[in-house]
């Protein structure tokens, strides 16, 4: 048996500059097959993997920091990692 979900949508309005208008038109053409709620649906998805990976580089630049205040350099890294595998397998 199928079941058919209703999703629930709201309109949100937003501005365009004129110079812009017309690239939205041809990005909405392209990946939303000119349908803007298609477009802004794929976009999303494209802008929330950008955040993640900027809040990775984010939290990776911290922990070198970090590290670095404690004597430890980028390359080490890898021998200790490796090192305290090791170790927790004996």
């Amino acid at each position: 048996m199928l079941e058919v979900v209703a999703m629930a949508s709201q309109t949100v309005g937003f501005a365009v500059s004129a110079e812009d208008r017309e690239r939205l038109d041809r990005l909405v053409e392209h990946f939303g097959g000119g349908n803007r709620s298609a477009y802004l649906r794929a976009t999303l998805k494209v802008m929330e993997s950008l955040r993640r990976a900027e809040r990775l580089r984010e939290l990776q630049a911290a922990n070198h920091r970090r590290l670095a205040e404690q004597g430890v350099s980028a390359e080490d890294l890898s021998d200790l990692i490796t090192k305290a595998y090791k170790g927790s397998r004996e």
